[in-house]
């Protein structure tokens, strides 16, 4: 069945790629930008992102096309930069991304108090809107956002249907499969006919993604730490510009964690066994995951006590679906999947195969440095090779949706080092142009739901090399290395809401 599907899918593609060439990129090429065009063709996600917005019917689809490449090329959508925004209009913080909904889902906030409905500035604020749309739209790849319609403090100066009309048609025809709700608070009365227009414009399948909220219902939608006081949170956000605001990606607290914070059920040995594999510290440039040469006298020592940790260990997760980028490939490819506290499997695991001719550097990075030890979160990745990183909440902290991790990764030089000195300093030399950047969510499987199938297979059957194995070739014992098959991962998880 799942055979049948892909291929229907790869047909639709096929013809819908193939349409548009021949029925309107002839006729009008004129009229799009030829990154969207080659884009179009390379892009499988982006074809289907449409296909899906118009249900399967290619006729549609390539209608949706036109008017969506069109639209980009008219407001230069490739090339929107913050240069392109006048920096007051930066300042202001009327639109910006900030925060995740209770379902992980990035928050983008119109503060619609500091709109005044001006048409000299109208196109301005539309193409903020797109940049901010287009810069989410590349990093996260057709993860759904949810709009925040903030109308606190709202008054008649600041209604521009106009606007409105704008933003939902930049969900309806420009970005297809990004919205996940609208969430419109504190709404004064007088706008109730402004906003039956809106649902119009939505359409009857759509309507049902209008959340009408007070104080009182907010909290339904976005838990508290991602809410401003005003709204009856405790986000101690405030906008402020430069920078922009992102993603507070920030290197995780400590690699190895405290040993206060580790289960109850973890020993000394554990800690130290954990040390003796992990990196430093980012205060100390994390040392480079690579094998290092061991004397015989002290082989030993270490594989008595890598045999102790390795007893004690839980077998990991081994991720099935992979994020292909031109750098490193990922896996899994957007969620990380961690156990319940009553499973027992709190630690996942994170594979990047490095597919270039060069050395690649790389760096993990998480919203939520105080609650995760992630080992190694800055090395390297030789030719071929690949690392395993294990992530892994402090003691008692509960993995949360809202949780992302953010992993970098630039080509290195045949004749750059990778020690913690040259790892610094290529980190601060890297244009961020060459830096490739993959971002990832958090999701808890609860223990009532089956777990994956758990495969014991020896070393010499696996395939891809991890740091593990690096240590097994070079004389330390194992007793053996465990493949995990997730069934959650293989299909991405649905959408929420309807099509518009």
């Amino acid at each position: 069945m799942a055979e049948n599907n892909a291929q229907n899918k790869a047909k639709l593609i096929s013809e819908t790629r193939r349409r548009f060439e021949a029925e309107y990129v002839t006729e009008k090429s004129e009229k799009y930008d030829p990154r969207d065009v080659e884009r179009l063709q390379q892009d499988d996600n982006w074809v289907e992102s449409y296909l899906h917005w118009r249900h399967n019917v290619v006729d549609e689809t390539l209608k949706m096309l036109d008017e969506s490449f069109q639209w980009r090329k008219e407001l230069s959508v490739n090339d929107l930069s913050e240069s392109s925004i006048p920096r007051w209009l930066l300042e202001l913080g009327g639109i910006y991304l900030h925060g995740y909904d209770k379902e992980g889902n990035k928050l983008f906030w119109i503060r619609v108090k500091y709109h005044i409905k001006d048409q000299k500035t109208i196109m301005d604020k539309k193409k903020l809107i797109a940049f901010w749309l287009e810069r989410y739209a590349k990093r996260e790849n057709g993860k759904p956002i949810t709009v925040m319609f903030d109308m606190s403090e709202t008054g008649l100066n600041s209604i521009d249907m106009d606007f409105v009309r704008f933003i939902i048609n930049c969900f309806k025809v420009y970005y297809p499969k990004y919205l996940s709700k609208i969430v419109i608070f504190d709404m004064p009365w007088i706008m109730n006919a402004a906003f039956k227009i809106v649902k119009s414009w939505l359409g009857p399948e759509a309507v049902s993604l209008l959340k009408f909220t007070s104080k009182n219902e907010i909290q339904e939608y976005v838990s508290v730490e991602y809410l401003p006081p005003h709204m009856g949170g405790t986000d101690p956000f405030k906008y402020s510009y430069p920078p922009l605001v992102d993603d507070d990606f920030q290197t995780p607290l400590c690699e190895n964690g405290p040993i206060a914070s580790e289960d109850e059920t973890s020993s000394k040995e554990d800690i130290e066994g954990d040390g003796k594999e992990t990196l430093e510290t980012i205060s100390n440039e994390e040392q480079p995951a690579q094998s290092e040469k061991s004397n015989p006298t002290e082989s030993a020592s270490k594989r008595d006590e890598n045999e102790k940790v390795d007893s004690k260990t839980k077998p990991f997760k081994k991720p099935l679906s992979v994020f292909k980028g031109p750098l490193l490939h990922i896996s899994p490819a957007e969620e990380l999947y961690f156990g319940s506290i009553e499973s027992g499997e709190k630690k996942t695991l994170i594979v990047l195969t490095n597919v270039t001719k060069n050395i690649v550097a790389f760096k993990v990075r998480t919203t939520a440095p105080e609650k995760y030890r992630v080992k190694p979160s800055n090395s390297s990745c030789d030719p071929g090779a690949s690392v395993d990183i294990i992530v892994s909440p402090h003691g008692g902290l509960t993995v949360s949706a809202q949780d992302r991790f953010l992993i970098m990764a630039a080509e290195m030089e045949q004749s750059s080092g990778t020690g913690p000195a040259e790892l610094t300093q290529f980190w601060k030399e890297v244009p961020r142009s060459k830096v490739m950047e993959h971002r990832l969510r958090c999701h808890t499987v609860e223990s009532s739901k089956p777990n994956s199938l758990m495969l014991k297979d020896s070393v010499s059957a696996l395939s891809d090399k991890t740091s593990e194995d690096l240590y097994l070739q070079k004389g330390f014992s194992c007793l053996f290395l465990y493949k995990q098959f997730h069934p959650y991962i293989q299909d991405a998880p649905p959408m929420k809401g309807k099509p518009v």
